[in-house]
């Protein structure tokens, strides 16, 4: 490193020319889940997890230089062995099931939201009868109003994962030390067979599941503000997977069940899994002390490869959580996660303040990659 700033001192190189670039991959097919709006405490509300989002975040990349990967179909196989095949045929034919639906109750004042699935009615933990119509399965696969579907939500979501597989065989198959799947629709809130938070197909679980399948041991950092419930059940029970997650109190923010210190795993899995979540309003300082204590027990672990599911929304002011974290926290952020020694693979997850995405992620790549140069 000294020898390079010297030829940059001398101007015999630019600065520019020093940096390190990112691969990234992305699927255009994003764009065909946009649900409008969203159920929240019972009313609609616009829905902050809209394609611009993703096209904000590439903008930056491509302004960057970094590299496009157009992602490619994978086999379902990688899908189903983190997901719940019912669940993911009913994620599959929800829409035009529920249409038929819709078209059978008859009456000329439909409006196109009657075409969004939203769910109404839950299940309870002590009564999970699989109902076989679509009126109830809405509600046996959908955990709350923040999941609607779409027309288009399946091809989107499959497309996220492939996404992130790609990303995964950069380094696998490509030899590189760090990439970076730009998923639409994010992941790590669904479960193995049930949808939440924008979430439908766990993207980093199916890559990290991937990766284990080849490497071993893997572990996911988790930074998004909200806890990866989905992916920590799903790899609840496993020791080749160590699960951390960085987020605000679930306590007071979604996902409200899931997410406590003193859930650390079960059977295998027992000590493999860490929760440390945060007061809402935290900082960047009090953030950092957690992704720092996260990072050191990936160390600890000695896992072959690191997963981050990357999101911005513990940015102050971010419509959808509750931390305070500036865009100086999130460069410093990189840099802690870029001391890692293997190879990462970052997985796009939340961040809602579109107008301020593109700054978090130019801060983030910043520490990141100048802390792997």
């Amino acid at each position: 490193m000294e020898r390079i700033s010297e030829f940059v001192d001398a101007g015999i190189i630019n600065e520019r020319d020093t940096q390190v670039t990112m691969l990234f991959t992305f699927n255009d097919g994003h764009h065909q889940h946009a649900p409008a709006t969203i159920l929240i405490r019972g009313n609609p509300i616009p829905n902050h997890e809209q394609p611009v989002r993703l096209e904000r975040l590439k903008a930056q990349l491509l302004a960057e230089n970094h590299t496009l990967r157009q992602s490619r179909p994978y086999p379902r196989k990688w899908v189903a062995a983190v997901h719940d095949v019912g669940y993911l045929s009913f994620l599959e034919t929800a829409h035009s099931r529920w249409k038929a639906f819709q078209d059978s109750q008859g009456g000329t004042d439909r409006k196109p939201t009657d075409d969004l699935i939203q769910a109404h009615v839950f299940s309870h933990y002590s009564s999970r009868e699989k109902p076989s119509s679509i009126q109830g399965q809405v509600g046996y696969y959908l955990s709350g109003g923040s999941c609607p579907v779409d027309a288009g939500t399946w091809k989107a979501a499959l497309g996220s994962v492939d996404t992130a597989l790609g990303a995964a065989d950069l380094i696998l198959e490509g030899g590189a030390r760090h990439a970076y799947a730009l998923c639409r629709p994010p992941g790590h809130h669904a479960y193995a067979d049930l949808a939440g938070g924008f979430c439908y197909l766990n993207n980093a679980a199916v890559a990290a599941n991937y990766l284990a399948d080849r490497l071993g041991r893997v572990a996911i950092l988790d930074v998004d503000a909200h806890h990866g419930n989905g992916t920590q059940s799903i790899f609840y029970e496993r020791d080749d997977v160590h699960f951390v997650s960085v987020h605000g109190d679930p306590n007071v923010l979604f996902p409200f069940y899931a997410g406590y210190a003193h859930e650390r795993g079960k059977g295998a899995g027992l000590g493999y899994n860490l929760n440390l979540p945060l007061p809402l309003g935290t900082e960047d300082e009090a953030f950092l002390a957690a992704v720092r204590e996260g990072m050191q027990s990936v160390s600890n672990y000695g896992p072959e490869a690191l997963v981050i599911s990357l999101g911005f929304d513990a940015y102050r002011g971010d419509p959808a959580a509750g931390l305070a974290v500036g865009t100086e926290g999130f460069e410093a952020m990189g840099r802690l996660i870029g001391e890692f020694p293997g190879p990462v693979l970052l997985i796009q997850e939340g961040g809602y303040v579109v107008e301020k995405l593109a700054d978090n992620l130019r801060a983030f790549l910043k520490g990141f990659l100048g802390q792997r140069q």
